[in-house]
């Protein structure tokens, strides 16, 4: 009787599994969700928006997060190690990280660069780095964004093809509200007088927002974060501040607010008195659930707080 038990039941389960295996062997049936791995949190929630719940996307860098500095953990490569897809933003962005990429793509990890990808050389803005080197903020011109999260779109289909047409649609669904977004920041600029249509920032990550959307930026460090503000890039600034008597400045979520309040002090000692507007996300989006938490919400929150600041319109 134990005998038979046994069998029967070394047979049943040899029935689940093979009725299991026949499921997944299943040309038509759908595998499990895609793990993507994406470094910047604007490119994580690219993947979210676009995937949906057939992706599982995992951001390495979380709110107020410098993508200039980051260096890869530990935890960050075996995350890397384990992803379907690996995404991020290129154009040296993620300068510490490259060796990680490599090696990964060694492994036989897809890795691909989304921004770089998604852009040809007349639409980036050069860098003050290096010739050759271009600034790599994209995400701040919301129809330059937009040829992101296209690429991303293909990225996702060309690993699950199955899902290609949910993809698409998803696709379609967001560059609709990012045509909304990009409206509503038009709109909102709008409010500001031209003359005061001056950014002065932390550093320089909104080149490619002023070229959009009709405003002049100044940074107090250049494109990347890597190098310090010396004293003499402070009093320069101080000086444009003061002679152009800018009504304020903007503090980043990301960085240090120290080097813009030496300047508002370097202001102050000219005799002129500059406000501190508030705090943009630059190079990371904001707490999950915040408004600025997702990439729309963040260019939303981003430009009221400009024009809040620089046209005395209450948000």
């Amino acid at each position: 009787m134990r005998s038979y038990a046994f069998l029967l039941a070394v047979l049943l389960s040899a029935g689940m599994v093979t009725s299991c295996g026949q499921t997944r062997g299943n040309d038509t049936a759908l595998p499990d969700r895609l793990s993507v791995v994406a470094t910047t949190s604007m490119i994580a929630d690219l993947a979210t928006q676009i995937g949906g719940e057939h992706v599982s996307v995992t951001g390495l860098m979380g709110p107020g997060v410098d993508p200039h500095l980051y260096k890869a953990s530990a935890g960050d490569v075996t995350r890397l190690s384990g992803a379907d897809v690996i995404l991020y933003n290129g154009l040296h962005l993620e300068g510490k990280m490259a060796d990680v990429f490599e090696r990964m793509r060694q492994r036989g990890i897809p890795v691909f660069a989304v921004a770089e990808e998604s852009v040809t050389g007349e639409d980036l803005i050069d860098s003050d780095l290096f010739q050759g080197n271009y600034d790599p903020h994209i995400w701040f011109d919301v129809p330059l964004w937009q040829g992101a999260a296209r690429r991303v779109q293909e990225i996702l289909a060309e690993a699950d093809p199955l899902r290609a047409a949910a993809y698409r649609e998803r696709l379609a669904s967001y560059l609709a509200e990012m045509d909304r977004t990009h409206a509503y920041v038009r709109e909102r600029t709008a409010a500001v007088p031209a003359d005061r249509r001056v950014i002065v920032t932390s550093h320089d990550a909104f080149g490619y927002f002023g070229r959009a959307y009709g405003f002049e930026v100044h940074g107090l460090q250049g494109i990347s974060t890597a190098a310090e503000a010396g004293t003499a890039d402070v009093q320069q600034l101080a000086d444009l501040v003061a002679a152009r008597r800018i009504p304020a400045m903007f503090v980043e979520s990301s960085i240090s607010p120290r080097g813009i309040e030496a300047v508002q002090e370097a202001v102050r000692a000219r005799g002129f008195e500059v406000g501190i507007g508030g705090t943009l996300y630059g190079d990371a989006l904001g707490d999950p659930d915040s408004q600025a938490g997702t990439y729309l919400g963040m260019m939303r929150q981003n430009i009221d707080t400009i024009v809040a600041a620089l046209a005395g319109d209450p948000v």
